[in-house]
């Protein structure tokens, strides 16, 4: 399975978003630490989820990474998070 794959189904199962974004930017980062030859070392995530609602920027982030557990200690090098509650995503004008 792809980690691009395992991700996106991780973060459907723990967190039921409304919306979701994963972005492969490894290429931006070839040569860096981390950065695999294959890619999908360093993503970006846009998740929008009621689950979010009354928590801060930390322990949503600490959800995220909850949720995609090993893959952070296996594969993924980087992570980018953006989490938004679905009053915050409509303000923004929609997803992220």
């Amino acid at each position: 399975m792809r980690v691009r794959t395992a991700l996106e189904q991780r973060l459907r199962e723990a967190l039921a978003p409304e919306a979701l974004e994963i972005e492969d930017q490894s290429a931006l980062h070839a040569g860096h630490a981390g950065a695999r030859p294959e890619g999908e070392s360093h993503f970006r995530v846009v998740v929008v989820a009621s689950r979010f609602d009354g928590r801060n920027r930390v322990a949503r982030q600490r959800m995220v990474f909850e949720a995609a557990g090993d893959l952070l200690r296996t594969d993924i090098h980087a992570l980018s998070i953006t989490a938004l509650t679905p009053a915050e995503a409509a303000a923004r004008g929609g997803g992220g």
